[in-house]
């Protein structure tokens, strides 16, 4: 049977969905971040990513708070996704500083424009939380610089990273389409049909893959 668009159990199942994947990404966020910055080749780089990190941690704490405004466990919302992201991160283990600069500098600017993707189907109050948690900012400002120096320091590194960021974003984008088909999140508390999803669905890989491209573009670097 097809959701009916004025359904509320299925609007209160996509809100809680949706929370429940932005506390767990930004939980993984801060525990990824927090552990790369063992790489760091000096100690002001290893400042740099834990500042990162704090940020992130931030941004789960925030998520709590409105999922406890809404009576729902933190854990609980979370366990869906635990496996999927998990696995993820086991498959792109950066091997170096450089690779975890690209990786925290890809993922997190893949993550914000998947969850923007998603503010435009949610009510005014959703949206200003996913504006405010998943603004690029300062934080991709702060990636793409060191990325920047490293590469003018090491010209070498263009091809390698290159072609890591490639591979992030394919994962990336498996990750997303699992998530956003699994729990129709492209689709808006309202539902929609299953053509309907699907085309909202390559549009969005396009328009995801479409942004990697001018990121990659700007650090001098083919996407």
């Amino acid at each position: 049977m097809s959701t009916s668009p004025a359904d509320p159990a299925h609007g209160k199942r996509f809100r809680r969905d949706l929370l429940g994947v932005m506390a767990y990404v930004e939980l993984s966020a801060f525990e990824r971040l927090s552990s790369d910055a063992r790489y760091s080749p000096t100690l002001h780089d290893r400042a740099v990513l834990g500042r990162l990190a704090v940020i992130e941690f931030q941004h789960f704490e925030l998520v709590c708070k409105k999922l406890a405004e809404l009576g729902l466990d933190v854990e609980e919302t979370m366990l869906p996704f635990q496996p999927p992201v998990d696995s993820f991160h086991e498959r792109t283990r950066p091997a170096d500083w450089y690779e975890s600069l690209m990786k925290a500098y890809v993922i997190d600017a893949v993550s914000a424009d998947f969850f923007q993707s998603i503010s435009g189907h949610v009510d005014a109050d959703m949206a200003a939380l996913i504006g405010r948690i998943q603004s690029a900012g300062d934080a991709a400002a702060v990636l793409r610089e060191r990325l920047k120096a490293a590469l003018a320091d090491d010209p070498r590194l263009a091809s390698r990273l290159a072609l890591w960021s490639r591979r992030l974003l394919g994962e990336a984008l498996s990750l997303a389409q699992r998530v956003g088909q699994e729990h129709a999140f492209l689709h808006g508390p309202a539902g929609a049909d299953t053509a309907g999803g699907a085309d909202l669905a390559r549009r969005l890989t396009a328009e995801l893959a479409a942004a990697h491209s001018r990121r990659m573009s700007q650090l001098g670097l083919a996407g």
